[in-house]
């Protein structure tokens, strides 16, 4: 203990200087602690939101008591966003079970919404149709998975949903119906956040653990060389680093208490949450109270085994030993396992991520950025001692010997800044992943709504909604159920009204169309229609103005059309193309839909289907090949790939400005006395970025390189398409272009325009 308030007495009292040092440790270990407590919570956020589906979701049974409760829960779209009505028809007696949210259940008449249908109602009082009664109360925190959902209970007689409902039995399941994200994807979606956040969060802390290395070292052997035990004086050093940690922990806590509380009322794009759910738990504290300095007692001890092993040679200055060689063996282990996958590819045998091979591909990324950030200082040492013995320029020489003298220094300027780099590849793979796993097969996305319930002028405001590129009408011929043929109603075709112009939009490439021609849809990939014989005719049903029935029999035409579809496209159901001009003019079809098709992209795909509510709020809106939550799930995992490449950036660029600060203080000594021998301000400044470009531009190369084939072997077991990603390589060039000249300019403030002596007298 005395050597622990000794340490402290230090810090404290040893000038400003240090003062300045130790609130620049725990200012950067504040930003890591924020940074780490919110990646451990993200998990806590979605669980919670889990959670409160799955206690709601009603349980219900086929055959129940006669008199029991009946429930109906029906899941439809508003916009892009899921809205979710459960239609109550109370018992005769009894208890009847309560969701969570409420505090008794609606009776006949009595409509119970979300804060957020509350809001729609007035703005969009054309929902009210979806929603039968009056609005009675609000839906609790406890009932809704967050904030902005759109859910809604219903009292409704029993007579109106006694063929379609179910006897409520209680609420709550073990899992969620629609889980915010997919087990699977969730697995991607953490390795993303590990890589990104939490490797180059680790680098930071221990560079936040050893700043002014050189001066503190100097004092820990001077203590040493005055009598102090080993132990003694690695209490000395945890006085200052352990503190510093565990007040930047407190102090990041805090952050991430108001960070969580904005964030949480403001909301991300397609991620909202409670408060509550972002709490720390007592996991995530006792990880950021304890862990934190935990790892910065380590990484002092480690960095105070000098001083304590040979305090003499630390006072003087002695030239430190190399890098050890034995680190590069964390890099070659890695690389060899992320080549191995590399070429499974290449012999097109690639391997997949079961089994044991997706701990190997994990470790294999692992073990190469851990390896590329230990073996920087060795090849730092290397390529200064290279270029200082062969190099005629004054400049190089200075900086390669200082390079050379202590390699670890300015790596630590430099470390955050590659791994940013690194980090910045495997995101492009991750996201090259996901974007395979959850958008649309195809790069069309089509929406059908039911023509009957729309108006003319709906129909034509639709088509021009923003974002909608062609549009067609889907008919369906009428089949006579009571008619003695079973298979009519798989021989019945389904005819697209468009022109030969609406359907090229709607296909990749068409042959033979004629325009004002009724024609047969051939695709060579598809069999639909191969049933249908030449010259048979089909009714199709018509509603008129005068509200009488219309039937128009068409007949399957010789001539066709030969046309390839896009994936997943609602025109390949049709085997028939009709003009509008051979529809009647006073008439509407009756069994059809309106298609309307535009990008697959999510971010297109989100606008339609809130172009589509403003047009008409309540319509029954299908999105072909894809479902309301799918796109839901596709905007929570791109707002969280994207907060955690926003983390990222932050922690490395928080990395290089701390590291950059304070080398700057710790080698103002230095410049001085090189300037007082009568080195230029202008050579000083070639030095200071020589010391930190040089060895930058070969961890960035090297970054590039390991990102890549990590990126490679990434791609490759999760078994897509896309296996190498050479489109991303320019992006990562010009990336790390930039950050050479980032670093190159924060090199420059190291040399001052004014000369004080006093910094170089001895301590």
């Amino acid at each position: 203990m005395t050597e622990f308030l000794l340490g402290l007495r230090l810090l404290f009292g040893s000038g400003r200087g240090n003062r300045i040092r130790f609130l620049l440790m725990a200012a950067g270990g504040s930003i890591g602690v924020c940074c780490l407590a919110l990646v451990l919570t993200v998990p806590a956020i979605l669980h919670a939101h889990d959670a409160r589906a799955a206690a709601r979701q009603p349980v219900t049974s086929a055959k129940g008591p006669a008199d029991g409760t009946l429930v109906l829960q029906r899941d439809d779209a508003y916009g892009s966003h899921p809205f979710t009505r459960v239609f109550v028809a109370d018992g005769i007696g009894g208890a009847h079970p309560i969701p969570p949210g409420l505090s008794e259940l609606p009776s006949p008449g009595e409509v119970f919404v979300s804060p957020r249908v509350h809001e729609l109602l007035r703005e969009a009082p054309a929902v009210k149709a979806l929603l039968p009664g009056r609005e009675s109360g609000v839906i609790g925190p406890a009932g809704l998975a967050h904030p902005d959902e759109l859910y809604a209970y219903v009292g409704t007689e029993r007579a109106k949903i006694a063929d379609e409902g179910r006897t409520l039995k209680g609420f709550g399941y073990s899992y969620a119906p629609f889980p915010a994200v997919d087990p699977s994807t969730l697995t991607d979606v953490r390795f993303a956040l590990a890589t990104l956040v939490l490797l180059p969060l680790g680098i930071f802390l221990s560079v936040c653990a050893r700043l002014s290395a050189a001066s503190r070292m100097r004092r820990l052997a001077a203590l040493r060389l005055l009598g102090l035990s080993s132990r003694g004086t690695q209490r000395v050093n945890a006085a200052e680093t352990v503190v510093a940690a565990l007040l930047g922990a407190v102090l990041g806590l805090g952050e991430y208490w108001v960070l969580n509380q904005v964030m949480s009322r403001a909301g991300l794009p397609g991620l909202r949450w409670y408060p509550g759910d972002g709490a720390p738990s007592t996991t995530t504290v006792a990880i950021c109270l304890i862990g934190c300095p935990a790892l910065a007692w380590f990484v002092g001890r480690k960095s105070a085994r000098d001083a304590t092993a040979n305090p003499l040679a630390v006072r003087r200055t002695a030239v430190p030993r190399p890098p050890s060689k034995w680190v590069g063996l964390l890099l070659l282990s890695g690389l060899g396992i992320v080549c191995g996958f590399c070429a499974t590819g290449l012999m097109g045998h690639p391997a997949s991520s079961l089994g044991v091979n997706a701990l190997l591909v994990v470790a294999g990324v692992v073990l190469t950025g851990v390896g590329l950030v230990l073996t920087l200082p060795l090849l730092s040492y290397a390529l200064a001692r290279r270029v200082a013995r062969t190099t005629q320029s004054l400049t190089l020489n200075l900086a390669m010997r200082r390079n050379e003298a202590e390699p670890g220094s300015t790596m630590r300027v430099v470390t955050g800044l590659v791994l940013l780099v690194y980090a910045a590849s495997l995101a492009q793979g991750v996201l090259i992943q996901l974007e395979q796993v959850t958008r649309p097969s195809g790069p069309v996305q089509d929406y059908s709504l039911p023509l009957s319930k729309l108006g003319e002028q709906q129909q034509r405001d639709l088509t021009q909604v923003p974002g909608v590129s062609a549009h067609a009408v889907l008919m369906d011929s009428w089949v006579d159920l009571d008619a003695p043929q079973p298979d009519a109603v798989l021989s019945s075709p389904t005819a697209l009204v468009a022109t030969c112009a609406q359907l090229e939009r709607m296909t990749l490439r068409t042959k033979g169309c004629v325009d004002g021609k009724v024609l047969r849809l051939v695709d060579p990939n598809s069999s639909v229609g191969s049933g249908l014989e030449s010259g048979t005719s089909f009714p199709f049903r018509f509603r008129a103005d005068t509200g009488q029935d219309k039937k128009l029999n068409i007949a399957v035409p010789t001539g066709q059309i030969v046309y390839s579809g896009y994936s997943g496209s609602a025109v390949g159901n049709a085997t028939l193309l009709v003009p509008p001009s051979a529809l009647p003019a006073d008439a509407r079809p009756r069994d059809a839909h309106l298609l309307l098709a535009g990008s697959s992209d999510p971010g297109r795909v989100r606008a339609v289907l809130n172009g589509i509510a403003a047009v008409v709020p309540i319509a029954e809106v299908e999105l072909v090949g894809l479902n309301i939550q799918g796109l839901e799930q596709i905007s929570v995992v791109e707002t969280l790939l994207a907060l955690g490449m926003i983390m990222g950036l932050v922690i490395g660029v928080a990395a290089f400005l701390v590291s950059v600060t304070d080398r700057a203080v710790e080698r103002r000594a230095q410049v001085t006395a090189v300037t007082l021998i009568g080195a230029r301000a202008r050579t000083m400044r070639a030095v200071q970025c020589a010391q930190v470009v040089l060895p930058l531009s070969l961890g960035l190369v090297l970054a590039l390189v390991t990102g890549k084939l990590a990126e490679s072997s990434y791609l490759i077991t999760g078994g897509g398409a896309v296996r190498w990603d050479v489109e991303g390589i320019p992006l990562l060039t010009l990336a790390a272009t930039g950050v050479v000249a980032a670093a190159a300019m924060g090199s420059l403030p190291l040399v001052g325009r004014r000369i004080d002596p006093e910094l170089i007298r001895r301590d």
